[in-house]
């Protein structure tokens, strides 16, 4: 069964995600340090692990593997679910691949280094209505990828 996992202390697709799922006859796992309000169905759990950094993002990567989806803007987290042959969305759609991953954890690395030297750096632009769409796209185009390969 195609699963998808959201890392989802700070999703904000997370219905989209249900939606997508239902119609689709995936499985969920909805991943966070603390409790959240989680939509009650059978095919989604709801997982709270404990508090500490990467504790979410550890349970996530210790089980996805080839045919399922992460829903994610942690990028190590989207290095490592690539590696496992997972695939792994941003809430704005956009896919993390093993071809842009390299920069994106580059460009991590050197937004940490500017805001250690007290650099004042931009956060991501704010969600909107387009985001949700292109997200909710990608997730079908990511659900028919990995159908295709689970035949």
């Amino acid at each position: 069964m195609l699963t998808l996992y959201i890392d989802a202390d700070a999703c904000p697709v997370k219905d989209e995600c249900y939606r997508v799922a239902e119609r689709c006859g995936l499985k969920v796992f909805v991943v966070s340090n603390g409790w959240i309000n989680t939509r009650r169905a059978p095919f989604i759990e709801q997982i709270v692990v404990d508090e500490g950094p990467d504790v979410a993002d550890d349970w996530i990567a210790e089980r996805a593997g080839p045919g399922d989806v992460v829903v994610t803007s942690d990028i190590p987290l989207a290095d490592r679910v690539l590696k496992a042959g997972a695939q792994a969305l941003k809430s704005n759609g956009q896919p993390f691949t093993a071809d842009s991953i390299g920069s994106a954890l580059a460009g991590r690395m050197v937004g940490e280094h500017l805001r250690s030297m007290g650099v004042a750096t931009s956060g991501p632009p704010p969600f909107s209505a387009r985001d949700r769409s292109a997200f909710l796209q990608a997730l079908d185009r990511a659900v028919v990828v990995a159908r295709r390969a689970a035949i």
